[in-house]
């Protein structure tokens, strides 16, 4: 059955499923915020044969990671998802089956942090896209901003990077993955598939004073957000190469530059790096646990270095140039 078998009405009737019946049906959702907090609001859009493809992610993962890169947004404003928005364009031939797994990808995502689909917008057009607008809340004290960081402070990341280049890498060449052992090629799949937004830094922001937090996520890749934090405050960073938490897998596998490509430029890991006082980073990298790291500091030189200990590769002043650029040729 395509879309255009059923029209709009029909589909929107089927997508109405997946939002609460107390919330949608009027020209707007209402959402109701905790006294004394502020509502932050992120949109994200994701287009067919540029953010995603049948080769390498279903309907259901379409959805799941369309609404990861948002509640990853919240998360690095240090906010708590309170529910999304849904807009979407669709040719009038796809298969409403489609859809429908699109929706269960969202809903499965969605469902791990209490939030829902609250409403929408359906269009014609001759691309799939999916644009979801999502909404959060947080204490104005606790948000994070990129534009506080401090000369001094510590750099960390909150995981690993590079698996989910590794993974889209694996889906799109499988040969590159004959000599991985299938559970290392899975967890690489699956962190391209199934991002986790890091959420989980919420629960323990009590022990952490936030006004001394700059950071945001690495969907855009690791380097691009060190740059994006150093540029808006106005300061440079060195980043420790050996520090940085990589999959063991890389090591095997991975030329030294490769890695370094896939770690700093590969982007879409979801991960959040945060700039603090060394203290208060010891302190969130211990919450935090596994494959968290302070990775760097922070300098009043301008440039963002990158330096290598073990001299595997030449320390490198990182550009914005060499991750994913929109327009770029």
């Amino acid at each position: 059955m395509k879309v255009r078998d059923i029209g709009e009405q029909g589909l929107l009737k089927i997508l109405q499923r997946f939002c609460p019946s107390n919330v949608i049906g009027d020209d707007a959702a209402v959402l109701i915020t905790e006294p004394e907090q502020s509502l932050v609001v992120t949109t994200d859009v994701l287009v067919d044969n540029v953010h995603f493809s049948e080769i390498t992610t279903s309907p259901q993962d379409v959805g799941w990671r369309a609404v990861a890169a948002n509640l990853s947004d919240l998360a690095a404003m240090g906010a708590s998802p309170l529910g999304i928005t849904v807009g979407l364009a669709l040719p009038g031939d796809i298969e409403v089956n489609w859809v429908e797994r699109l929706y269960c990808g969202m809903t499965e995502c969605l469902q791990q942090y209490n939030a829902s689909i609250v409403g929408g917008d359906l269009v014609r057009a001759p691309v799939t896209t999916v644009s979801i607008t999502a909404f959060g809340q947080a204490h104005p004290q606790n948000i994070i901003r990129r534009n506080t960081a401090r000369v001094g402070d510590a750099i960390i990341v909150t995981g690993v990077h590079g698996a989910s280049r590794a993974g889209l890498e694996l889906l799109l060449h499988p040969e590159r993955g004959e000599n991985i052992d299938e559970a290392d090629k899975q967890t690489l799949i699956k962190a391209h598939q199934r991002p986790q937004p890091r959420l989980d830094i919420l629960p323990i922001r009590k022990d952490i004073n936030f006004s001394q937090i700059s950071g945001m996520d690495s969907s855009d890749g690791l380097a691009d957000a060190v740059l994006q934090i150093c540029r808006a405050s106005n300061v440079g960073a060195v980043l420790e190469w050996q520090k940085v938490p990589v999959p063991k897998i890389f090591q095997n596998w991975l030329t030294p530059i490769q890695t370094l490509e896939y770690v700093l430029y590969g982007g879409e890991d979801f991960e959040l790096v945060l700039c603090l006082p060394y203290l208060e980073a010891e302190i969130l990298v211990q919450e935090f646990g596994q494959n968290a790291a302070i990775i760097g500091t922070i300098t009043s030189n301008l440039n963002v270095v990158v330096h290598d200990d073990k001299k595997e590769i030449p320390d490198q002043v990182l550009t914005l140039d060499r991750g994913f650029q929109h327009f770029n040729s």
